[in-house]
Order: C-alpha cells, then structure tokens, then sequence
C-alpha cells in the first residue's frame, strides 16, 4: 500500500462531495469537532465549493490517499484565535482519516509526519492540536510523536450523554 499526500490546489466538486461525507459521518462527528449539545451531535453541515475555497485562504489543505483512494484530510493554519499557548508563529493541526480502509495501518502517523514537514518548511517552530479525551487512539498517537500535553479545557464536547474534556497538545519541531 502506498500513501500520497497532495496540497489541495483546486477543489473540486468530487472533492467537496468526499469532504461533505466524511462531515456528516455520524461516526467521525464527535472526532473533529466539539458539540456543546446533543442537538449540535446531530446537526449536519453542507460544505460548498465556494466555503471550501474560502477556508483555503488561510488553511493550508492536504488530500491523504491510500493506493489512489482519497482517504482523509489534514490542515494547518497559523497563529489561529483558540491556541490554548497563544505563541506566535504556531501551527494549529487537523486530521480526518475519513475512510475505515485508511486507519489502523500507519496512514495517520505518515500524514502527521508529513504535515510537521511542511510547517517547518514554512518556517513555524512549534504545532499545537486538541484531541478529545475519549479519544484514546489519537492522544497514543500523538504521544508516539513526541507531542506533549499543556493544557485541558473541561466541558468542551458532548458525546454519549455527557460533556468531555478537550486536551491539548503542542510540539516544538
């Protein structure tokens, strides 16, 4: 199996259609973005190409494909407003392994590798992420990467009848 990462450029209808997939996952919402309630969990957004293009703008947007199947997303944006360690110059990461056939194999510790590189190619020094905490898998991967805890935000996200705590992280690269 080999695993290709390539900067969006152009989106695409087709893409935004994958994007707009992996958004309404119900699987996948509780991992990429918090919910302050259970009405929030089951809300359902539609990503346009136009809202796609725009957030190009300042993120910079990375297509995960595994043996030519887009299989994930990952991003970065710099110095964003919710940095829990507001340091100048950091890189605010974000990943969705959107397809089952892309997570258990490594796809997700490649695509981190990867992104650390193109932060540090843009010069930026340090990376901050937030994983929730019933997120285990992701907080082991992110520890096997060096990334250390700094902080803790309790009642973040809802999920399962109950709030949970969003943790963050940062590594200096």
């Amino acid at each position: 199996m080999t695993t290709t990462f390539i900067k969006l450029a152009q989106p695409t209808s087709n893409i935004v259609e994958v994007l707009n997939r992996w958004e309404n996952d119900p699987a996948l919402i509780p991992l990429t973005r918090p919910n302050k309630t259970q009405s929030e969990l089951d809300r359902r957004d539609i990503v346009s190409l136009e809202d796609l293009t725009k957030r190009m703008e300042d993120h910079y947007i990375y297509l995960i494909y595994l043996d030519d199947e887009l299989i994930g997303e990952m991003n970065y944006v710099v110095d964003p407003p919710f940095l829990f360690k507001k340091e100048p110059g950091t890189a605010w990461l974000g990943i969705t392994i959107g397809e089952t056939i892309g997570r258990g194999k490594g796809v997700g510790y490649a695509a981190i590798q990867y992104l650390e590189e193109q932060v540090k190619e843009q010069g930026l020094k340090r990376i901050e992420l937030g994983v929730f905490e019933f997120n285990q898998q992701a907080q082991k991967l992110y520890q096997k990467l060096g990334y250390k805890e700094i902080g803790r935000i309790d009642n973040f996200t809802y999920w399962q009848g109950k709030m949970w705590t969003d943790i963050r992280m940062e590594k200096y690269l």
